[in-house]
């Protein structure tokens, strides 16, 4: 019944086998290159997908990636749980506390940096038609709230990895910046969710479906983070819990499973579901078992699961073809005047000095992975067509190898990222291993 053909089944797996290498390898070569990994592994997509192979071999590209009727679907699979995947791990780096001193900080970033924008953005659909990005559902409600969204969203993920990759992670700046975008982009996913469930009702988008709609959203995140919690911290150490008991990762992916597929059945995107699955789960767990699943989850998502996600996006991008480069650079070019003007403006407000007011701005324009995901989340339900997605792809991965590059800049000419971090020492990962390495020899410090 659930069988696939022996020649079926394994020009699929060449297929991904394909993609998963195009995709860790170019994600390396980029970070070799101080460049977000996300960057090199979209890049594989585009180097197997119609950009190159299919504009350069079509044949071959179509053999491969379409042989046969079933391929599509089970490609599409792969690419729905890499990016359930991925929001529960943005999810599970969601912080609601920051330090008392830097509270005003945060509060004032999240509120600019949500709401002028996103204000920004909804207007500026006024000053252009934009019926030409109109997908299928043919609905301007949505496609406004969309290009809102795209104007504001911060990327948790992607920044956390920058700060990561600098070894800056423990900085006071670090933990201001990540704190706020887990709430902000927690606001704006509100606005996706509210966008997906007026195009699911299949009905205009008259008061009463928008009203439905949040009221539809909110409670659904008032249980996942209010009431949800609690009642995992009752439950999951319970002798009586066997699914717990039985596997501590399975339970945890279990709740990511329920949650996402009552989202989907409430009409609030699935996507939206897994995020609030990954809060849940961060604020249910006490700090030696969100260390655990803090370990075990991103290790098999970020090594398949989210590396093909990303691969499959580039699959999907066709750049070759019809892409409005000149509108996409006029996008760029708005979204991060709009987004870096209101955090900077904010951040002199509130008195700090014009270089933390740089680095906050271009920390705060890092897209990254939850901008590919609005754009993904946005084209499948239709709201966007072809050439939008592939614009909204870019400006999340062009807006965080900017970000990224202005960090490095700046810790790479002894400037401070912010007052308290003037004495900062960098603490890298390291993440790789040799085979032939010689065992490390410890050495006491001078």
């Amino acid at each position: 019944m659930f069988s696939l053909a022996g020649p079926d089944l394994a020009r699929f797996l060449l297929a991904l086998a394909a993609l998963l290498a195009a995709a860790n390898v170019l994600g390396w070569v980029a970070e070799r290159l101080a460049i977000p990994r996300v960057i090199g592994e979209v890049a594989g997509g585009l180097l197997l997908g119609q950009t190159v192979l299919g504009s350069l071999f079509p044949g071959a590209f179509h053999w491969v990636f379409q042989g046969f009727s079933e391929e599509g679907k089970l490609f599409g699979l792969i690419y729905q749980l890499g990016m359930m995947l991925l929001m529960f791990n943005a999810g599970l780096k969601f912080q609601s506390r920051f330090e008392r001193s830097d509270a005003g900080t945060g509060a004032a970033v999240i509120a600019a940096s949500t709401l002028i924008p996103f204000g920004v953005g909804w207007f500026a659909t006024r000053l252009f038609d934009p019926h030409p990005l109109l997908g299928p559902a043919g609905n301007l409600v949505a496609l406004n709230i969309v290009i809102a969204i795209s104007i504001a969203v911060t990327s948790i993920p992607v920044i956390s990895k920058i700060f990561s990759d600098l070894g800056i992670m423990h900085s006071r700046f670090a933990k201001i910046i990540v704190g706020v975008a887990g709430i902000h982009d927690i606001i704006l996913w509100v606005a996706l969710a509210i966008a997906s469930s007026i195009v699911s009702s299949g009905h205009a988008a008259d008061g009463w479906v928008v009203g439905k709609s949040l009221g539809v959203t909110f409670g659904f995140l008032a249980g996942c983070v209010v009431v949800l919690p609690r009642v995992l911290r009752r439950v999951t150490s319970k002798r009586a819990n066997i699914l717990f008991r039985a596997s501590f990762l399975g339970y945890f992916l279990f709740i990511l499973l329920a949650l996402a597929d009552i989202a989907g059945y409430l009409n609030v995107d699935v996507m939206y579901g897994a995020l609030l699955a990954g809060i849940a789960t961060r604020l249910t767990l006490p700090p030696h078992l969100y260390q655990r699943i803090e370990g075990s989850v991103p290790e098999i998502s970020f090594s398949f699961f989210i590396p093909l996600y990303f691969a499959i996006v580039g699959l999907q991008l066709n750049l070759a073809n019809h892409f409005p480069v000149g509108f996409f650079v006029l996008y760029v070019l708005f979204a991060t005047a709009v987004q870096s003007a209101v955090v900077y403006s904010t951040m002199r407000l509130i008195r700090h000095d014009p270089l933390t007011s740089a680095n906050f701005a271009a920390a705060m324009n890092a897209r990254g992975g939850p901008g590919i995901v609005l754009s993904t989340v946005a084209y499948s339900l239709g709201i966007i067509n072809a050439q939008f997605f592939a614009i909204l792809v870019l400006l999340a991965l062009v807006t965080s190898w900017m970000a990224g590059s202005w960090l490095r800049w700046v810790l790479r000419t002894g400037r401070r990222l912010m007052p308290g971090d003037e004495n900062l020492v960098i603490q890298r990962v390291q993440e790789e291993a040799s085979f032939d390495a010689a065992p490390a020899k410890s050495s006491a410090s001078s």
